[in-house]
């Protein structure tokens, strides 16, 4: 079947794609850089004839407040519309785990959003919500740099390798329309500023992590659910941090 991906040349729809056509899918890979624009609504008509599936995995350019809930919402509408006329049968979004946790980010704020459209649309739906990617712990570790030390939170946090996210998102486009909530996370749970300290080992950065409850996550505080699923069976990517390092070096 005929799958667009939205975002088809970003860190997870580069990755999915192929994933897609080895499984003998027409994966067709939707971005800016091919002509397709889902803010503008640029192309989306061509791209989406004749698809079964659309995978949204696109991204906002700016996370400023303001910029970051026009790229969802206006996206996010058009390809709804868009989708609607060309009998598009699931739309599959990726979202982020407790993102209605954080309402003091203004980029959690959008993907709520987002989410609110899509669960009020008329095109049958799964919301991916997956935990922070492995490839984003040097940006956790950055936004929490207080002089020579890195100060974040002890609540709790279960990253994943962005490959694995790949993985679920084909098997889920396989899948009937959820019209509900899917999470993923990783295989190994520890607090945010613990699995920061073990990737910045890993790389050889010396600076120390002081692990504090007070300290914010992007300017947001973290309650005792943190950024771990909140639902009872989460999916579970296989790889493991040790392993995702070990590729990385390899």
């Amino acid at each position: 079947m005929k799958i667009v991906v939205i975002g088809g040349s970003g860190l997870i729809g580069k990755q999915l794609v192929p994933i897609l056509q080895k499984r003998g899918h027409e994966a067709v890979a939707a971005s800016p850089s091919t002509g397709v624009n889902a803010l503008t609504g640029a192309g989306l008509a061509g791209a989406l004839a004749g698809a079964s599936v659309v995978v949204d995995v696109s991204n906002a350019p700016s996370w400023e407040d303001a910029a970051v809930m026009e790229f969802f919402d206006k996206s996010t509408r058009n390809l709804l519309t868009a989708e609607s006329a060309a009998g598009v049968k699931h739309h599959i979004a990726l979202s982020v785990v407790g993102a209605d946790l954080l309402p003091d980010s203004g980029y959690m704020r959008a993907k709520v959003a987002q989410e609110g459209l899509i669960r009020a649309g008329k095109v049958p739906y799964t919301i991916v919500r997956a935990t922070q990617f492995f490839e984003f712990l040097g940006g956790i570790a950055e936004s929490g740099v207080v002089g020579d030390t890195i100060r974040l939170p002890t609540a709790p946090f279960q990253p994943l390798a962005s490959a694995d996210v790949a993985g679920a998102l084909a098997a889920i486009v396989e899948d009937a329309p959820a019209n509900g909530t899917v999470e993923l996370a990783g295989p190994e749970a520890s607090s945010v500023a613990e699995f920061v300290g073990r990737f910045l080992a890993a790389t050889g950065d010396k600076r120390t992590v002081i692990a504090d409850p007070q300290a914010r996550y992007f300017g947001a505080p973290l309650d005792d659910r943190g950024l771990a699923p909140v639902g009872k069976n989460p999916r579970l990517g296989p790889t493991r941090f040790e392993a995702w390092v070990g590729q990385r070096k390899a």
